[in-house]
């Protein structure tokens, strides 16, 4: 086998048009392609998708600990939890400082886990700045 990178991350939703406003309009990313059962949100890298989920089977939530989490690079982690609380969005965790950096910790409509980073950089020069706001790199 010889893969090449990570295409995309599918998540299974209770609400596809709930979580794409949560993702598209709240979060900020661009809609790929659209179909009525898929989304696929991004430009490079690996995409998030979108895709209902089984009406019959019990949805199970994340935990930092055993579940999945995604995770977003940004700028300024505490401007960017200042702008989701203000829209609503529930803060699991709020900013920590890390060795690499700060973190913090948000939930999306069906509980899963939304990391937030902002990198420390040996190099300065490096550290994305100069602008506020939730805007992943």
């Amino acid at each position: 086998m010889n893969i090449k990178k990570v295409g995309n991350v599918i998540l299974a939703v209770k609400d596809i048009d709930k979580s794409l406003e949560f993702y598209h309009e709240i979060i900020g990313l661009p809609i790929k392609s659209q179909r009525r059962s898929w989304v696929d949100l991004g430009t490079n890298g690996a995409l998030l998708s979108l895709h209902p989920a089984s009406i019959t089977a019990q949805h199970i939530g994340s935990s930092i600990e055993n579940g999945i989490t995604i995770g977003f690079l940004v700028g300024d982690v505490k401007s960017a939890v200042e702008e989701l609380r203000s829209k609503g969005v529930t803060i699991h965790r709020d900013v920590v400082e890390k060795d690499a950096g700060l973190n913090a910790v948000i939930l999306d409509p069906d509980d899963y886990l939304i990391s937030l980073f902002e990198p420390v950089f040996e190099d300065k020069d490096q550290q994305s700045g100069g602008y506020h706001g939730f805007t992943p790199a």
